[in-house]
């Protein structure tokens, strides 16, 4: 099965689903604050919701990410 998200954006949403910030995020994935902000806007845009909240959530029901 085809996965809708990059690993880099599972990346991200799995350790967003583990309450890291933003900035933990870059620097534990050593990229800058704004590439995981993009990241994020992509899933948010791909997925048609309006939130990080709401991206975690859809992503959870598809299957992408587990919490």
């Amino acid at each position: 099965m085809h996965s809708l998200l990059t690993l880099r954006e599972k990346e991200i949403f799995h350790l967003l689903a583990l309450s890291f910030s933003t900035k933990d995020i870059a620097n534990k994935l050593c990229i800058s604050e704004k590439t995981v902000r993009n990241h994020i806007s992509n899933v948010i845009c791909k997925l048609g919701v309006e939130s990080r909240l709401q991206a975690l959530l859809e992503l959870v029901k598809l299957g992408e990410i587990d919490l």
